[in-house]
């Protein structure tokens, strides 16, 4: 008769260790997912070339205006004449993608500087991507993006790396892409 005690007490062990290992896993699950405390979020990540990334230009039936706030570092080219492009978006697959931001004639993206771009898009809800492209040869070396729009926190994306030549390049930490990573 002492066996099937013996039996259940080994039964409960178990169950109590495979919920602690499934509470371990949600933790460590959670804590790898980015939350943002207030309305912005600040991303220090470190940006990297996705395996491919290609912008959509979505003709979208409402519009929504976006201030975009990059930061040169003081570390990047004195100027730079290259091709930037810019896009951002969420995970339900809305997205605005800039083609080229850059004017080398009205002195963007210099050393330094900071530049503020007022431009309209299709309506993104918590953006929780953002990937630019240089293309050129003078090189440019953002230290940051913000992104203020009306259905989406703030969101700031920190570069501070030379932007690769003809690579779109950026940050990723959208739910689906976390949750993904975390689990492999």
């Amino acid at each position: 008769m002492k066996q099937p005690c013996l039996s259940l007490s080994l039964k409960e062990s178990r169950t109590k260790m495979v919920k602690q290992i499934s509470l371990f896993w949600l933790i460590f699950v959670f804590s790898s997912i980015p939350f943002s405390h207030g309305g912005s979020l600040s991303l220090t990540l470190q940006p990297h070339a996705p395996k491919s990334f290609n912008p959509k230009n979505i003709q979208a039936a409402k519009s929504c205006p976006y201030t975009l706030v990059i930061k040169t570092s003081c570390t990047s080219t004195t100027y730079t004449r290259d091709k930037i492009s810019l896009a951002f978006g969420d995970s339900y697959g809305n997205e605005v993608y800039m083609k080229r931001l850059d004017d080398p004639s009205s002195g963007t993206f210099e050393r330094c500087s900071t530049d503020t771009f007022q431009i309209n898009g299709p309506c993104v809800y918590d953006i929780c991507y953002a990937y630019m492209l240089r293309t050129g040869s003078d090189g440019w070396k953002p230290e940051s993006v913000k992104i203020y729009g009306p259905y989406t926190k703030t969101v700031k994306f920190n570069y501070n790396k030379f932007l690769p030549n003809g690579v779109w390049y950026g940050f990723n930490v959208c739910v689906r892409a976390s949750l993904s990573t975390a689990i492999m």
